[in-house]
């Protein structure tokens, strides 16, 4: 069954208020911002986590407010920064769905690779039991031959005078020759068919072993792709909150104030990104491999789920209908959806994947994970589910 989220809701919740997604109404689950984001004071010494020499320390940061110019340039180089973190997270979530999308390409391959050997096997074995068949009736009918025959020339001499019963033996003796003819024909052709079986199956069985190679390589190709798709995005929240407090203390505005302008550029940037999507979208979204061996939630636990927080965001029993129906649209209420031709992922097609990593680490194969990031994004841009229902419906292609 499904696993709920690996963070607290709160905490979720704080993070979603510093990236560009709108988090739960305060009614939901109040959360305070820590005492060092909430401000634009400045800490003491240089976060510990900001290793990379694009990250600007805070000593820079002190010595640019004493000079607008600089300022402005420090800001340049912290927006920079960010947009770097946030881009490079996205390209490594997409990189590591679409290695897992080579790895299920491959296990498919594999199957049926697997089941044509099978197949040829047993149409091997038939040919082959049908061919020793037609050996053995060979040996039989020429053994009957004999039998009958005999020597014919010495028939012939001693049984001139019954032309009845040399009649009947040279008929008999004809039949028997035509028939084991045709049987040995028979036998030599099933024989061929069987070596021929033989050997498609070899090939067969040959290229099987060689899919099975290439499944389990590309599965730890899979693998190792998630692993440094998930360290992007730890290092991307690592160091975000300092950023964008940087940021807040040289244009003397708070870390809300930032994040909310940072969310709504990136909203921006999203709906683009949403419509060219939408154009170049042919086919409803594949099922993504995820890394884990657990289960996710089925689209009916999904649902259940997201009906039992829907009052956290204050909405009623009557957006549920437009809530199934719009992520019905774009996801059929998979966790695993993955679009490979615009890499959106998940029940509400978070666009990139990575966006919904401000909700909870474990958005790849957390549901409930997605739904929150989803009713988030709703809520900020939509207002309620039918808004955004409406909006989907109007637009050709679709979406939201």
């Amino acid at each position: 069954m499904w696993k709920p989220p690996t963070r607290a809701w709160a905490a979720g919740l704080a993070i979603a208020a510093l990236v560009a997604t709108p988090a739960l109404p305060a009614s939901a689950a109040p959360v305070s911002s820590p005492a060092s984001l909430a401000t634009a004071s400045v800490p003491a010494a240089s976060p510990a986590t900001l290793v990379r020499d694009d990250y600007p320390s805070w000593d820079e940061v002190n010595a640019a407010k004493q000079n607008e110019a600089e300022a402005a340039k420090q800001v340049d180089r912290i927006n920079s920064t960010l947009d770097g973190l946030e881009a490079e997270s996205a390209l490594k979530a997409n990189e590591a769905l679409q290695r897992g999308e080579e790895y299920l390409q491959a296990q498919r391959d594999l199957d049926a690779a697997t089941t044509a050997a099978a197949l040829l096997a047993v149409q091997a074995a038939d040919a082959t039991a049908k061919a020793e068949q037609s050996q053995t009736q060979v040996g039989q009918l020429a053994a009957q031959l004999y039998r009958s025959g005999g020597d014919s020339t010495l028939n012939l001499i001693l049984n001139q005078g019954d032309s009845d019963s040399l009649l009947y033996q040279l008929g008999t003796m004809t039949k028997l020759t035509e028939q084991t003819g045709q049987i040995r024909d028979a036998a030599v052709a099933a024989q061929n068919t069987a070596q021929n079986l033989t050997d498609q199956a070899a090939k067969a069985q040959a290229e099987r072993d060689r899919l099975a190679t290439e499944a389990s390589t590309r599965l730890e190709t899979a693998k190792d792709a998630q692993a440094a798709a998930d360290a992007q995005v730890a290092e991307e929240k690592a160091n975000k909150d300092t950023l964008v407090a940087q940021l807040a203390s040289l244009k003397n505005t708070s870390v809300e104030v930032e994040a909310a302008y940072r969310a709504g550029e990136a909203a921006k940037a999203e709906e683009l990104a949403r419509q060219r999507a939408a154009q170049a979208e042919t086919d409803a979204p594949g099922s993504a491999w995820v890394p884990g061996s657990g289960e996710i939630m089925s689209p009916a636990e999904a649902q259940n789920y997201a009906s039992s927080i829907m009052g956290s965001y204050g909405w009623g029993g009557d957006q549920f209908s437009c809530l199934i129906q719009l992520w019905n649209g774009e996801s059929g209420w998979r966790a695993n959806a993955y679009n490979d031709s615009s890499g959106a992922y998940g029940i509400p097609q978070s666009l990139p994947a990575s966006k919904m990593a401000s909700v909870g680490d474990d958005y790849v194969t957390n549901a409930a994970t997605q739904i929150i990031w989803g009713m988030n994004y709703i809520a900020g841009r939509y207002d309620t589910p039918c808004g955004a229902w409406s909006a989907w419906l109007a637009r050709s292609p679709h979406w939201y």
